[in-house]
């Protein structure tokens, strides 16, 4: 099936649900355990990857997210990465659990909704697609995309990296195809490479859910969720998006043969106190 028959079948569907919501999902770190990235270079044995991240981070050389891209086309260690290579490290990132969990939920028209769930990140494509095969379609992850020389099979050149901005065209181009209002699209995320995205969705009224404590995106996020199952997201979605009670929340996760065993709600102040540079004289009744 090409993409366009499969966004159309999918606007198609819609028809008969009162909203359609866009569920995007970067995928290192919020769909899984650890950065693919770490679990390439592991893999073909190339060392100080996070010290090379970092120090591309430092020279803004490239947009956040996008610096595994960037070293598998110029640093001399990764250059020998081919295809097979990328395929392999999505079969070694370790996942969130109850991923199909989550997608089923979202697939049940709950309060009258449908729910149409992308995976948006600066990971190599390969690596998703061998990561989350038999979960997510091919045709539901928006990744980087590499060419490769036919002789070599080496990467010969970046054809596109869903990194910073570059999150947000692939939501705004999303949004266009699937006539989904912006006030409709949830984002979920976990780290820096998150911000622009998540600034942008909160401003055309869009939904926001933190997966992490990174102080920077607990600040921008709607809501944050901190738990090891990929599920959990549900819950601010019913909760918050869609007003369901607890006690409702609780039912839908048991249908799902699953329990929330602990669900703690809490709000956090963060408070910098210091003397002001200037005494003031008390007031005199």
């Amino acid at each position: 099936m090409t993409a366009f028959h499969e966004i159309r079948d999918i606007m198609s569907s819609a028809a008969g649900y009162a909203r359609h919501f866009l569920v995007a999902s970067d995928f290192d770190q919020t769909l899984s355990f650890n950065d693919s990235g770490l679990v390439l270079s592991e893999l073909i044995g190339a060392s100080h990857f996070q010290e090379k991240v970092e120090g591309l981070a430092r020279t803004n050389l490239v947009q956040q997210g996008g610096e595994l891209a960037y070293l598998i086309r110029h640093d001399p260690e990764f250059r020998g990465v081919r295809r097979e290579h990328l395929e392999e490290t999505g079969r070694r990132v370790r996942l969130r659990s109850n991923i199909p969990a989550l997608l089923e939920l979202l697939g049940r028209g709950l309060s009258g909704c449908q729910f149409t769930f992308f995976v948006i990140s600066a990971a190599p494509r390969e690596v998703i697609q061998s990561a989350l095969a038999g979960i997510v379609a091919p045709e539901h992850i928006v990744a980087t995309e590499f060419e490769y020389d036919p002789q070599s099979g080496e990467v010969r050149s970046i054809i596109r990296v869903p990194a910073g901005y570059g999150k947000v065209a692939v939501v705004e181009e999303l949004e266009s195809r699937l006539g989904i209002s912006p006030n409709r699209t949830i984002y979920v995320g976990d780290g820096s490479s998150d911000v622009h995205v998540m600034l942008h969705v909160n401003n055309r009224g869009g939904f926001t859910i933190a997966v992490s404590e990174n102080h920077q995106l607990a600040r921008i996020a709607k809501t944050t969720v901190l738990s090891d199952n990929a599920v959990s997201v549900m819950v601010p979605v019913l909760e918050q998006l869609l007003g369901w009670e607890s006690e409702g929340i609780r039912r839908i996760f048991e249908s799902a043969g699953l329990t929330l065993h602990e669900w703690e709600k809490a709000r956090t102040d963060r408070v910098v106190v210091r003397e002001s540079s200037t005494q003031t004289s008390p007031a005199v009744a």
